[in-house]
This record gives C-alpha cells, structure tokens and sequence, in this order.
C-alpha cells in the first residue's frame, strides 16, 4: 500500500496504482485535468505510465467552461 495526498487529503492506493488509475477513480476526464506531482507538471503522455509512491503529493486540478 502506498500514502499518497491528492489535493491536500490523505488516501491510501494499492501498489502500482498509476496516475490515469487516480483519474479513473475519481471520474476525471484526463482531458479535462493538469496534473503536478511533487510539485513538477506531469505531462498527459505519462499519466498512464506514471507510477505513484508513498508520500507522492498530487494536485489535480479541473478546467471548467464558462462565461
């Protein structure tokens, strides 16, 4: 198992769990999100290969249309 923080709140993963798998938990269109992990962007092509760690601080952050 591994600790990690997304957007501040503490969860506990499986092992192996990658970034595309957090999105696909949380009902996120990868389209739709930027992702920074430890405080670096993570580019869209590396969500599915990204593997997270313990103590892995994730910030999803959504776009939203409007006017």
């Amino acid at each position: 198992m591994a600790k990690i923080q997304i957007n501040g709140r503490k969860i506990t993963l499986k092992q192996n769990f990658s970034v595309i798998d957090v999105l696909k938990k949380y009902k996120l269109n990868k389209k739709k999100v930027a992702i920074e992990l430890n405080g670096k962007i993570l580019p869209q092509n590396q969500y599915n290969s990204k593997k997270l760690n313990h103590n892995d601080k994730i910030e999803i952050v959504q776009f939203i249309g409007g006017g």
